[in-house]
């Protein structure tokens, strides 16, 4: 990508927004938009806290279910406003959001 020429990104709005709120702790939004290492991370933080659930470790579940619950949040709400990029750096724009240019008004 060229310096000051934004792209908007080819993937659904609607469908990442609902991913993240649904299945975010998962990560299944990052596999959809091609962020393929934070997916990772994510189904692996997800496993983990499973794992502990029911291994008995209570509390060190939770700890690491919060952690992943709190990036779900950051990442949902960033894909509301506009501002997350998909696995390619373009903005997963919502719907009638625009691009800045970066050329003065």
């Amino acid at each position: 990508m060229i310096a000051g020429q934004e792209r908007p990104s080819d993937k659904s709005y609607t469908i990442a927004v609902c991913l993240s709120a649904i299945f975010g702790v998962v990560g299944i939004q990052h596999f959809y938009l091609g962020r393929y290492v934070e997916a990772t991370i994510d189904l692996v933080l997800f496993v983990t806290t499973l794992y502990l659930f029911v291994s008995g470790q209570i509390l060190f579940a939770f700890l690491v279910g919060a952690i992943d619950a709190i990036h779900t949040f950051i990442v949902t709400i960033m894909l509301l406003t506009g501002s997350f990029r998909d696995g390619s750096g373009n903005l997963v724009l919502y719907p009638g959001q625009t691009l800045k240019t970066g050329e003065p008004v």
